[in-house]
């Protein structure tokens, strides 16, 4: 398997790597949509948010705060953005699952998606498949 962020893990690949330890990794990511935009990584390969096992998911989550944090005040950021990009269709150009970690700033650039409107009774349509789905 071909896979940029493994390469990362492995020292194959530069990367500005910020944090690290037995599960997650933290490095700059080398196309920011800000500068301090930091990639959070399981150090093994997991395609993508559904296939993460939940004590990786603890640590990522941990580490995506902790990291957050440094951002904010290290930059002295307004705010930033937590993201996952899960399948081609939401921009996941990377198949190894990763939180990104936006810094943002007053009037930096535009990022609000056009809301939709619900039509009358389609908002509980919506539910009922989705609550069908739900694992119980």
């Amino acid at each position: 398997m071909d896979c940029i962020f493994c390469d990362i893990v492995n020292r194959e690949e530069q990367a500005e790597i910020l944090f690290e330890n037995e599960l997650v990794m933290a490095f700059l990511d080398i196309r920011p949509v800000n500068y301090g935009h930091t990639l959070v990584i399981p150090k093994k390969h997991f395609d993508n948010f559904l296939d993460v096992p939940r004590d990786y998911l603890d640590e990522l989550i941990s580490v995506t705060q902790l990291i957050s944090s440094a951002i904010k005040t290290g930059l002295k950021s307004d705010g930033f953005n937590v993201i996952i990009n899960n399948g081609a269709a939401a921009g996941q150009t990377v198949d190894h699952f990763h939180f990104h970690i936006i810094p943002r700033f007053r009037n930096d650039f535009n990022y609000r998606p056009g809301f939709k409107v619900y039509t009358d009774g389609s908002i509980k349509e919506f539910a009922d498949q989705i609550r069908n789905a739900v694992i119980k």
